[in-house]
């Protein structure tokens, strides 16, 4: 049964679309919030929601919103011949944890929960302090350098695939891996054949390299992510199907949104000087900072489910087998939850932000992000005093409706 779309159909879409959203999304998103806080978006093929009401509805409630069956929607798009090409996407995202309801999702993130204990992850901050100080002596003595390529990227892959059991020096491959995995979101509820290639190839590469790490863990069993995945009991065990779409969720999520995080943060430090003194003055102030900066500019922008029964939200009718794309970003701008939102303030009280997610599938490695984020803006601003934005190379933000982040972010040091 189609969606009852309302006579407006289309009226805002030339916003989402435009180069200008994705270089600052939020008066787009005001807007829609104003005059159409629940939209039918066909440019992103679903219902866009911007409350932050509407938004924490949906994230916390699977019994009415499913995880499972998004990329069936994607693909469902293609004509069949290539629908067919693209079963290993189908089959791949048809099980793991971010593409599972309960009682799957609730047996793999039980397990995964055994390794991201507070006790464990905490016994990483030594680690992660050394990756830092190492990164940035690799710059000291330079005059410039590219945050993202030479700490936000890096830091957080090689921590995960330390993590999972993986060289880190095999993290350009799985950064490569993970850009053409993701470009299968970038467009919401829509795709391409360009995207669906590119995440094809990526995903069989991914999947044949993460199979043969696997097998050695079998073999030779370590004190990593890998080991613990093949080696749960009887009662936990993974399929295989399972344990590669979990173990490529894993990177693909993990390292991405840190890279977007530190990229995103030290930018809005850079445009809030006073906020950056504050932080360099009081480095204790780390924690709620990052805080602050996920929710002013958030590295995941939009959440996606599908609607499992006909509804309604906001006064619009809404289909069972709908998508809707409750917005992240929006929420966390959203004046009815956040007195002056547009603001970036290191002292705002009941920071209740959704960055992280909500409910059931809240960010796995949030207690992860709050050690290397902290660690990484300390670092610069104490290590450099004269940093600022080199604002003769222009920033370019990714044309991605899924993630926020720059390709690139060059200072001066």
């Amino acid at each position: 049964m189609e969606s009852e779309i309302p006579p407006t159909i289309n009226s805002l879409d030339p916003l989402l679309t435009s180069p200008d959203y994705f270089v600052d999304p939020y008066p787009v998103l005001a807007r829609l919030r104003m005059e159409a806080p629940v939209y039918w978006s066909e440019a992103w093929g679903g219902w866009v929601l911007t409350r932050y009401a509407d938004v924490v509805a949906v994230l916390r409630d699977p019994a009415r919103f499913s995880s499972a069956g998004r990329i069936t929607y994607l693909l469902a798009q293609l004509p069949a011949a290539d629908r067919r090409r693209a079963a290993l996407l189908e089959r791949h995202y048809q099980v793991g944890l971010a593409h599972a309801d309960p009682p799957d999702h609730t047996r793999l993130r039980t397990l995964l929960n055994r390794y991201f204990t507070p006790r464990h992850l905490e016994s990483l901050r030594p680690r992660i302090a050394q990756l830092v100080e190492s990164m940035l002596d690799q710059c000291q003595r330079a005059d410039s350098m590219d945050v993202i390529h030479d700490l936000a990227y890096p830091l957080p892959a090689i921590v995960v695939l330390e993590m999972i059991g993986a060289p880190a020096e095999d993290r350009d491959l799985f950064r490569d891996w993970a850009l053409g995995i993701n470009r299968l979101f970038a467009a919401g509820g829509r795709t391409s054949l360009d995207a669906v290639d590119a995440a094809l190839t990526s995903l069989a590469e991914i999947r044949a390299y993460i199979s043969d790490l696997a097998a050695q863990r079998r073999r030779d069993p370590r004190e990593d992510l890998i080991s613990l995945l093949v080696h749960a009991g009887a009662d936990e065990q993974l399929s295989e199907g399972e344990l590669l779409a979990t173990c490529v969720t894993l990177f693909v999520a993990g390292h991405e949104t840190t890279t977007n995080l530190i990229g995103n943060g030290l930018l809005a430090l850079l445009r809030h000087p006073e906020q950056l003194a504050q932080l360099r003055e009081n480095p204790a102030l780390s924690l709620p900072a990052m805080e602050e900066l996920l929710r002013y500019d958030t590295p995941v922008p939009r959440g996606w489910r599908l609607a499992k029964a006909d509804m309604e939200i906001g006064g619009q009718t809404i289909r069972a087998g709908d998508l809707l794309l409750p917005m992240i970003g929006a929420a966390n701008r959203d004046p009815a939850q956040f007195p002056h939102p547009d603001r970036l303030d290191f002292g705002r009280a009941d920071n209740r932000h959704v960055g992280f997610g909500y409910g059931i599938h809240f960010c796995l490695g949030a207690p992860l992000a709050r050690l290397e984020v902290p660690a990484a803006l300390n670092a610069l601003l104490r290590r450099f005093p004269a940093l600022r934005l080199d604002e003769s190379s222009p920033l370019i933000w990714r044309r991605d409706v899924a993630l926020r982040g720059i390709d690139s972010l060059p200072v001066l040091l």
